[in-house]
Parts: C-alpha cells; structure tokens; sequence
C-alpha cells in the first residue's frame, strides 16, 4: 500500500494545498486546505478506502461519493457540505468539501460537556440529515463527531456520505462510533446511523464517550459490542431519547420520528421558560445557545419532512401560524416578533431580496384615504366583507396600485394590504410589544407585522440567534442564501428567507427586521406558497407591502 499524502504545502489533485491537520483519528485524517484555484478554504479528509464484501475491485470510490453528493444535495437543502472533488490513492480516498460553517464536534467536545438543550439543537440539525438521507435510500455507515460541524447559530452540517460503498460494507473509521452490529460484521444501514447519532449526544452531555477508544480498533469494536451503556447522568430531559437510540439491538431503537419529538418538545419547553441566552444582552433568544453534555446514547430526531405540491389554503398556514406561535406565546425575538417561534405562516416561502427591493415603487406609504379596488391583481376574488375597515393615509397625494387598500391599524402602523385581508390574529406582551398576522380567506398568503421593544444593536445578529428557534419550531425548515443586512426607509434592518413545510405546503417566507431605536424595532414577515413566490402577483404584493409600511411610532 502506498504511503498517503500528508505533508503541508503538498498539492491534492493538483489544485487543493494541505495547510495544517484539523484532527487525526482511527482510519481518518481531516486537514485544513485552500483551493489555489479560486483562493477558497476547504476542508480534505484522507480516509481508507473500503470496498463491498467479496469484491475484487471496488467501483471508483470518486463515482460512488460523487453520485451521493448529487443525490443528498437537493435533498438535504443544504445540511450536507457540497463535496468539490474526490481523489484515489492506492488504499486511500482523499475528499474535497467547502468548508462547513462552525467546527466539527471534536472540538466542541475538548470543551467539555454542553447543556441538553444545545445537544437538542445539534441532534435536530443531524437528524434532519439522516432522516432526509434515509429517505433517498442513502445510509452514511461512518459518522461521527468529526463529520458533525456545528456553529453558535444551529447550523448543523454533515460530511462524510457515500464513504462506504454498500450497508453491509465494513466500518473503517471512528470505530468508537459504530453501532454493535456494525462491531459484528453486520450491517451498517439507517439503525447504525441512529447509533453514532445517540452516541454523540451522549458524549455532548455527559463529557465522555459511551465506548472509549482502546487504541485498537478490534479491541474497540469488542467493547462496543458487549459492554452496557452507563446510565447518563447529565443528560437531563435528553436521557430517554438518547437510550433510545443506543438500544443494542437496531430493531428496539427509537424510530427517527419519536427522536424529532422528543426533541423539539424539549425545545418548545425551554422557548417557554424565556431563559435569554448569556452571550446576547438585549435579545430574548427562545432556543439560546447552551450546549448539553453527551455520554450515552439518546434518540435523535428525525429528518425534515419535504412537502409536496397540495394547494395551500390560509386555514393550513393560519393554523401552523398559531400552532408555533402558541408554543412560543409571551416571548418576543428582535426582529422576529413573538416567542422567538415563526408563525409557520412565517414559514412558507419568503420572497426573494430582488422581489423585495425590486426597482417599482409604490407611493402607497404616503398614500391617500383607503382605497377599495375591486379585483386583486393575483386574480382572487375577495369578498366585500373581509376588506379592511377604510382609515385615512398618513398623507394625501398618491394612488395605490389596483387591488390594495390602505389599512390603518389601531396599533399605529399603516400598510397596503391586498383587497380583502385583516387582522386574523393579534398578539400583545406586557412590555407593549405585539404582533399582528393578515390574510383573507381563500388566500394562502399571510403577513405577520411584529413590534418589539427589547432589541439588539444589530439586525442580523438578530436573525442569526433567533435562527435556532426557527429550524427547531419549524417543519422543514431551510435557509435560503445569507443573511442580508438592508437599509429600510433609511432605518437599518436585515432580510432573512427560509423555506419550511406546513400541512404537506412547501412556502416560503422573507422576513425584514429593522430597528427604529430605544432597542424597538419592527419586522415585517411575508409567506406565500414556495410554487407562487416568482409568480407577478406575488412580487408585486411583496413591494407593495414593503414600499407602503410606515410605523405610526415615534
């Protein structure tokens, strides 16, 4: 066998430099590297190559790990680090990802033990993962801590897939994460996966392994196949989904849908409780960023579900809207309004920043006494009894687009809604924050407005640490692109879209935060079906609504 590349400087596949080790374990090697190409940071991991059972000449390890990145990619929605090139060696497999925000568990792991309600959050985002990787008919056979990256945010990402070229294939790395079948020889399909997932947590919360490493591999596997799991004693509310998990026999483990559960009521608990985060002053974060401790194994929860094409109607978001916002009641996120939760209205689709700061505007915001129109430019027809009461406009002069009305809210603010829409659900905390959500009947479109007064400095941080609570709260949840920051009628603000799934609806949602001072602040939520978001209609309802909202708040 011949020897395997590892010397800094030296070039993989001709293009990608080897600039420090990030961590070396049984059977795999991760390296911090740098795209010459495109100056770009990547990670490289050097792994044994591993063929099928009984095999002479194993397929092309490039082709097999190639072919899975194409098919987790779109299906994963982005928790899977997009895989830049495979390289072969004589026994080894070098693969090439981008670098996945955060750092893998092993380092999270040096630290210590983390809180439970952190170990949730990370097992949710690998559980997504696994669950949408299962779902396609793809087991990962090899995972973790190292394949496990995570940041102070939530972001959960997972490499490593395709390694191993069928089920029954042998565990080649990390040994101390295989599951008992997998130490028998046997198969490594979804139940092993489950196994490392419980195995992770168990380690995250109690500080120490479920199986610790003895140095040789055989040695390890015997001691994963016959000692008992140890009770955790740190784990708290995680405990049952852990030994849930870490069942010696696959077929008693805790299916991936109890694990989901299980975890996020741990998390709509701790929404509940309005403990803020320590490391964000002036910003009630429901999940915050607590890690928990794992040294036992506990169900993992399962993968996002993915939705399908059904008609969105407003009684489906409506009642995902007040579901999450029920959980999450009297606690209010900067920027994001009530409990840190997204209305799952809020969850749909999210326009996009070009629909929203497209070039047309509207001189609704300054507009004149209320309109009523009588068809809606998306060709819905609203019945005359839902249409907003008619109010004045801040000021005289301009004419809305057909199809908007100017509504005045008690509240102070005014906007430009579509013909037919009011309030369907109004919200109010002590501390004088409050969210207002509004639709129409027949249409599945909603716009939740949120005014907070207990908000951070900066917008995106904002988004970034209410993040978290969303993709815990919220069915398929899916960031779409980066956080933008934004100036917002000459106020500072930021955007955040996400994708996420509500009665078999796949929406979409952009949220715009921006702050006003004194730590008070609006955000403007918009959802709408993912199908219609690039659809005229909608477009042109989004820059309505942004072009004509002022706040009535001095």
């Amino acid at each position: 066998m011949a020897k395997a590349q590892d010397s800094t400087g030296e070039l993989i596949a001709g293009r990608y430099r080897l600039l420090d080790v990030l961590l070396r374990e049984e059977g795999r090697v991760l390296w911090h590297g740098e795209d010459i190409a495109f100056g770009r940071p990547v990670v490289l991991t050097r792994s044994g190559a591993a063929g099928d059972p009984g095999e002479e000449t194993p397929g092309p390890a490039a082709d097999r790990i190639l072919g899975t990145a194409k098919i987790l990619g779109p299906a994963c929605h982005g928790g899977v680090a997009a895989v830049l090139e495979v390289a072969e060696e004589p026994g080894f497999v070098w693969t090439v990802t981008e670098r996945p925000p955060g750092t893998p568990l092993t380092e999270l792991l040096v630290g210590g033990r983390v809180d439970h309600v952190r170990a949730a959050v990370i097992g949710l985002g690998v559980l997504d993962v696994l669950t949408a990787a299962h779902h396609e008919g793809v087991a990962h056979g090899e995972l973790g801590p190292s394949q496990v990256w995570a940041d102070e945010h939530g972001t959960v990402t997972v490499t490593g897939f395709g390694l191993t070229p069928s089920a029954a294939a042998p565990r080649t790395t990390a040994p101390s994460y295989a599951s008992p079948e997998q130490a028998r020889g046997e198969s490594g399909a979804p139940p092993a996966d489950l196994w490392a997932l419980g195995a992770m947590m168990y380690e995250l919360v109690e500080g120490r392994p479920v199986v610790r490493d003895r140095g040789d591999p055989q040695a390890t596997l015997r001691a994963v196949d016959r000692l008992p799991v140890r009770a955790p004693r740190h784990a708290g509310p995680l405990a049952p989904a852990i030994l849930g998990l870490l069942r010696w026999d696959p077929v008693e483990r805790v299916p991936e849908a109890v694990v989901r559960e299980a975890l996020t009521r741990i998390l709509r608990q701790n929404f509940e409780e309005v403990t803020p985060p320590e490391p964000l002053p002036d910003l009630l974060d429901p999940v915050g960023d607590r890690g928990g401790d794992a040294e036992g194994e506990g169900p993992r929860r399962p993968g996002r579900t993915r939705g399908g094409r059904l008609p969105a109607g407003r009684p489906v978001l409506l009642a995902a809207a007040l579901t999450v916002t029920v959980v999450a009641v009297g606690v209010f996120a900067l920027m994001g309004g009530l409990p840190g939760t997204d209305d799952t209205s809020a969850s749909g689709p999210a326009p996009s920043r070009a629909a929203a700061d497209a070039s047309a505007s509207v001189p609704g915001a300054a507009g004149t006494p209320t309109a009523t129109p009588t068809a809606t430019p998306s060709g819905r027809t609203p019945t005359a009894s839902s249409k907003p009461s008619p109010s004045p406009s801040p000021t005289a002069g301009a004419t809305l687009p057909s199809g908007f009305s100017l509504y005045r809210a008690p509240q102070g603010f005014t906007v430009a809604l579509p013909v037919g829409w009011k309030p369907v659900e109004t919200q109010s905390s002590d501390d004088l924050a409050y969210r207002v959500t509004f639709g129409a009947s027949g249409d599945p479109r909603t716009l939740a407005v949120t005014y907070s007064t207990q908000l951070g400095p900066d917008p995106v941080a904002v988004w970034s640490a209410l993040e978290p609570s969303l993709r815990a709260a919220t069915t398929g949840y899916e960031r779409v692109g980066a956080i933008q920051p934004v100036t917002y009628h000459g106020m500072k603000g930021a955007d955040m879209e996400w994708y996420s799934v509500s009665g078999g609806v796949r929406v979409r949602t952009l949220g715009r935060g921006f702050l006003i001072g004194d730590h008070r602040g609006f955000s403007l939520r918009w959802t709408t079906p993912a199908d219609d978001w690039d659809s005229a209609a909608d477009r042109q309802a989004l820059r309505v609504v942004l072009d004509s909202f002022r706040t009535g708040v001095k």
